[in-house]
């Protein structure tokens, strides 16, 4: 409206008074003006109906785009999933309450009327020869056993996507930091280990993902960023567990052991541990990943030696 009322104010020309001789040229003249005001008219109204259509079809095209950077950042999360949801397993702590008839392992791990489950959690493929991480309370009964009657049973995929059980031996634990190291008899199984990352570059606000059992529930996959860091939280020997992540991805009993990872698919921390409202049970959405920069500097001694490097000397 603007633009077209702009062109109708162009001034025309004023039609001068003409000698007599002059006369027979002024309808010729004022047609001519006539049509360039006509014409700028024209034009005028073409431009802005253009005009109008351009911004109609604009908000459709930021939308279109929205939507098509939505399913972009779905298909990567879906994708990041799938890529490394292998690499984590399901552990059940198992009871042997009842001596079974048979004496084979397979028998004994049964859940049947002979065992009872203690309790689930999580954790992840550390390297292709079977060893397994995961907090060392979810495996503390199996620790420090000393009846004999405590086993540990782990769920796994392998790299075709079969899955199979295995019961798993402790070969190391550090409760100053709670991590542990599990190790199972892959028979010929090729394993897919986890992409580590580092966490020394994470950033308050960068997005990641927790994957593990809550509540049993195998591979279950929650979303959040990173809330914190430099956190403060209590070991199970009582002491101070610095420099935990936190996060408001949904940390649940179940998820303890399983792994933090970050947009790429590499491991930043281990999740430990969450702040639940007091009757509930419920995550608070205040939930702490173990950095994945100690877990490094632990397990290559828990492996070798079974014990942290401090407990030598």
């Amino acid at each position: 409206m603007v633009i077209l009322g702009c062109l109708q104010s162009i001034p025309s020309p004023i039609p001068t008074k003409k000698s007599p001789s002059s006369s027979s040229s002024s309808p010729s003249s004022w047609s001519r003006s006539l049509g360039t005001r006509r014409e700028a008219i024209v034009f005028g109204t073409c431009f802005v109906s253009s005009f109008l259509s351009f911004t109609t079809a604009f908000p459709s095209a930021i939308a279109q785009q929205e939507q098509d950077q939505f399913q972009q950042d779905e298909e990567r999360v879906v994708h990041l999933f799938q890529d490394t949801s292998p690499s984590v397993v399901f552990i059940k702590d198992l009871e042997i309450v009842k001596s079974p008839t048979s004496s084979s392992n397979e028998s004994m791990l049964n859940e049947n009327e002979n065992t009872k489950v203690e309790g689930t959690g999580s954790g992840f493929i550390w390297d292709k020869f079977g060893h397994i991480v995961t907090n060392y309370h979810v495996v503390a009964k199996l620790a420090t056993d000393t009846s004999g009657l405590q086993r540990c049973k782990v769920y796994l995929v392998d790299a075709k996507g079969n899955s199979f059980s295995r019961e798993a031996k402790i070969i190391g634990y550090d409760p100053a930091y709670d991590l542990a190291v599990l190790k199972v008899d892959i028979e010929g199984n090729k394993l897919k280990p986890v992409v580590l990352g580092t966490s020394r570059d994470i950033r308050v606000g960068q997005s990641c993902f927790a994957i593990g059992n809550p509540y049993g529930y195998e591979n279950t996959l929650t979303t959040g960023v990173v809330s914190g860091l430099g956190r403060e939280i209590p070991s199970p020997n009582g002491k101070a567990i610095r420099g935990a992540i936190q996060t408001d991805a949904a940390i649940n009993s179940g998820n303890s052991g399983g792994p933090l990872i970050n947009s790429y698919g590499h491991v930043i921390g281990v999740n430990t541990a969450t702040f639940t409202r007091k009757g509930t049970g419920v995550s608070s959405g205040v939930n702490f990943a173990i950095p994945i920069d100690t877990v490094v500097r632990t397990v290559p001694y828990l492996i070798v030696y079974g014990t942290p490097y401090s407990n030598r000397y």
